[in-house]
């Protein structure tokens, strides 16, 4: 089992600025990709933005630009820098982690962290 860890979310105006972090813990042996989504009342999760283990991060056409994913593999853990914030990112952001392990690929959601913006 894997479990995660989200921190970071909160109160901010927009044009601001806040950092999402996320560490997996547990029985660990390959993440393959880890990643935040983010979902709003009546409406269904959508990515954000993922990196892999290997190779480029891919993001939403909303937060390009805005926004960064970036990954600590020592850590097992991933961040999110999210500039320019806007009113339309206001939601409950996710962490997801896809896990490989004895041939078996899985994926693990965090908890979720709200990440309110303010006009």
């Amino acid at each position: 089992q894997v479990q995660l860890v989200e921190s970071g979310g909160g109160l901010v105006q927009a044009g601001g600025s806040l950092r999402l972090s996320c560490t997996a813990s547990g029985t660990i042996f390959s993440i393959i990709a880890m990643g935040w989504y983010r979902q709003t009342p009546g409406k269904q999760r959508e990515l954000v933005a993922t990196i892999p283990s290997r190779g480029t991060a891919t993001y939403a056409d909303s937060v390009k630009g805005r926004f960064t994913i970036s990954r600590d593999n020592a850590k097992n853990t991933v961040y999110l820098q999210m500039n320019s914030l806007e009113p339309e990112d206001t939601a409950v952001y996710y962490c997801s982690v896809k896990h490989l392990g004895f041939g078996i690929i899985r994926d693990y959601w965090g908890q979720g962290t709200q990440v309110t913006v303010s006009s």
